[in-house]
């Protein structure tokens, strides 16, 4: 609560101790004329002037906070979170995420990577290297990034080639015998082609301890590396064409070497593996423990294929997005946690994603300003047979689902300054989405089900009324309807698939918006009606379903903010309240010790008025930075310090995490060449114990990371860094 306060505090004194208002956007996504410039509404823009809610990290923010992993930026932007089950990323937004786990059941935060979308929640959580900023939007973005964004979107902007040679090298060192290497390098072949190259890196012992004798003591550690290339082609004035291919191999154990969770004086394990049936010595009931001698672990390939075309066509500017994405995956997991041969699960994964979108827009200048775009989408996720072996046996497949996910859209968004300095908004999205060519096998019933496919047709509508108060500072008010497609659900454990219906969501937020060049800030408030919630649970029965099971309201404000003291001292706060309460969800479920059998086992429950899974009340952050010029060089110090109050894993406000706090620090030296940055990091300086994760399917506890620390060493030339 201390930690809470302060934060708090921060920021209002910030506020306070400023000469007036402004926006933050922590570090920026590009400069110009000192005006920080977004592309929130596909077009650049200043920030002050787009009236949406956005968290804009520029790649010195980047660095300074050491962000290795898209995930990282959690600390950063408030409100904001990255939480697992096992290797499948699920990020929430203001308390709109997703806790389902089923083939084509899609995300509700969008993941854009230099305007390409990614479904994938497998590939959601990436090493960052050369990333020119990195943009959250908070709240449904159902008009521009229309494909399930009732959370949210992330937009991920990366270096293009360029025709000026430049290069960029860095190593790494830590904890847990932890080693990153990453490299850019860019150059021109002429003056019409220019290619850039980028290879990742990284391998680690990991952080959890492996109690089980003869097991792999290094259980939860990864080995992952990556590479990505692309060339440019400028054949003629207002024509470009840049081609990228990227591969990636993940061999990591980091989410799926987990513990048993002991809470509330309650042990969830079954007694089958609880001591003596395990020695106490061999039972993984403490931080950061796992008992395992199954080779768990997450190993993934994929190969994405991407162009991008842009042509000035004089009146507007045309940009074409061609994607096609081939990933295949495996998670291994062991339900029990311990070393006793119980139930072992292999999910082999393969999916196929392709993409194309068409975006035009119009040239700056003039009262009105718009946008137009249509997008198609096609999606097949296949749990390629899932595995099982029982008391270990070989391996026999006992299901398996495969579903194909389409969408076709198309969007029209104009911003029209009625009278000088008001501007109105209006902007829809059409989309057509089918969920078919679906199957599931059950082994357990001796049949495959291959259900009809079901489909839907959504107008999504915005409406922005903003008023610029100066060129520096803006109010807007704005409404924005939100919605996530059907499905069906292919993870139920018998009696066939079933039809789940779309959500929907309606948002009404007001902001204040400021920005100079010395100070910035940022204040909006919310609220969001939301209905049909796609949730994942157990039955009575113990078998999984999927349902459209509750409706619920959120509400809450947020504000940040960044105050450039002198040239060599900056300091930034945020701060994000969330009142994200199910309004009506009878049909939950609570996990329950059943001494008769040994089991734990489900039992309904509800939830309604309960405060919705994976939604912190408070998140906040404050962060300083002061450099100094020393040896000819220049010297920087900086530091994040991230606060969450507590969250609930599940509806029923069973498995929780108490709020915790993560300390960053990092201290570097650029050499007066700037050529040269050595630099010395700690991470979880206070050493919290948290939870990462919690599968109540399979009762396993998944920790975070504690303290840790690193060295690194970059050498760059050529070009503007």
């Amino acid at each position: 609560m201390r930690i809470q306060f302060a934060l708090a505090t921060s920021v209002l004194a910030l506020a306070a101790a400023a000469p007036a208002f402004a926006q933050s956007d922590t570090g920026g996504a590009e400069v110009e004329d000192s005006a920080i410039i977004v592309t929130a509404q596909r077009r650049a823009e200043r920030t002050q002037d787009v009236p949406i809610s956005i968290t804009s990290l520029g790649s010195e923010a980047l660095e300074r906070s050491n962000v290795q992993q898209l995930g990282d930026i959690a600390k950063l932007s408030p409100a904001t979170r990255f939480d697992y089950n096992s290797n499948f990323v699920q990020p929430t937004i203001r308390g709109i995420g997703t806790a389902i786990v089923t083939s084509g059941g899609g995300a509700n935060v969008g993941i854009y990577t230099d305007g390409f979308y990614s479904p994938n929640p497998l590939a959601a959580d990436f090493q960052l290297l050369s990333v020119d900023n990195i943009q959250v939007l908070k709240g449904p973005q159902g008009t521009l990034f229309g494909r399930n964004t009732t959370g949210g979107a992330i937009l991920v902007t990366t270096s293009k080639p360029s025709f000026d040679t430049r290069a960029i090298a860095q190593v790494s060192y830590g904890s847990f015998d932890t080693v990153r290497a990453q490299a850019y390098a860019t150059a021109g072949l002429g003056d019409k082609v220019a290619f850039d190259v980028e290879g990742n890196f990284s391998r680690s012992d990991g952080y959890v301890r492996n109690l089980a004798p003869g097991g792999d003591p290094h259980i939860g550690g990864y080995n992952n590396w990556s590479v990505r290339a692309g060339l440019r082609f400028e054949p003629a004035d207002g024509v470009s064409l840049l081609l990228r291919y990227a591969h990636q191999k993940v061999d990591d154990g980091t989410n799926l070497a987990t513990g048993i969770l002991v809470q509330d004086g309650i042990t969830y394990a079954n007694a089958a593996f609880r001591p003596p049936a395990v020695p106490a010595s061999q039972f993984p009931d403490g931080y950061r423990e796992a008992s395992l001698i199954e080779p768990v672990g997450f190993r993934f390939n994929s190969d994405v294929f991407q162009l991008t075309g842009e042509f000035d066509l004089g009146f507007a500017d045309l940009t074409s997005y061609t994607q096609y994405r081939d990933e295949r995956g495996t998670n291994y997991l062991d339900q029990d946690q311990t070393p006793i041969r119980g139930v072992s699960v292999l999910i082999p994964i393969v999916d196929k994603t392709v993409t194309q979108e068409f975006l035009l827009t119009s040239k700056p200048g003039g009262r009105l300003s718009w946008t137009a775009g249509a997008f198609y989408f096609r999606y097949k996720d296949t749990y390629d047979g899932v595995q099982l072996s029982v008391q270990g046996s070989p391996f026999f497949v006992y299901a398996g689902s495969s579903s194909t996910t389409e969408s076709f859209a198309g969007y029209l968004d104009l911003t029209y300054e009625l009278v000088d300095h008001l501007f109105l908004t209006a902007g829809a999205r059409y989309s057509h989405d089918r969920f078919g060519d679906a199957n599931q096998l059950s082994v357990g019933e001796g049949k495959t089900y291959f259900p009809a496919d079901v489909t839907n047709d959504r107008l999504t509508p915005r409406a922005v009324l903003r008023y610029e108060l100066s060129n520096e500072a803006s109010v807007y008010a704005s409404f924005t309807r939100g919605y996530k497609s059907a499905i069906i659900d292919l993870a139920r454990s018998a009696g066939g698939p079933v039809p789940v219906r779309p959500e929907s969501l309606d948002a009404f937020e007001a902001g204040f918006k400021y920005a100079s060049h010395e100070f910035t800030f940022n204040l909006a408030s919310w609220y969001y009606n939301y209905k049909d919630l796609q949730v994942s649970f157990y039955d009575e029965n113990s078998l999984a379903r999927i349902e459209n099971a509750a409706t619920a309201r959120i509400y809450g404000v947020e504000g940040d903010v960044r105050y450039q003291v002198t040239p060599d001292f900056e300091i930034n706060a945020s701060a994000a309240y969330v009142n994200a309460k199910y309004r009506d969800f009878p049909e939950s479920n609570r996990t329950v010790f059943d001494p008769a059998s040994g089991l734990f086992v489900v039992r309904r429950f509800d939830s309604s008025g309960l405060q919705m899974q994976r939604s912190p009340e408070f998140t906040g952050s404050v962060g300083a930075r002061y450099g100094f010029d020393v040896g000819g060089g220049r010297f920087n110090l900086s530091g994040n310090l991230y606060y969450t109050s507590k969250i609930y894993f599940d509806p029923a406000q069973q498995f929780r995490q108490d709020g915790y706090e993560l300390l960053g620090l990092r201290a570097d030296w650029t050499d007066p060449s700037d050529s040269v940055t050595v630099a010395v990091y700690g991470e979880n300086l206070t050493n919290s114990k948290y939870l990462r994760q919690f599968n109540t399917g399979g009762l396993g506890a998944g920790w975070g990371s504690p303290r840790t620390w690193g060295v690194s060493l970059r050498y760059k030339f050529g070009g503007h860094q």
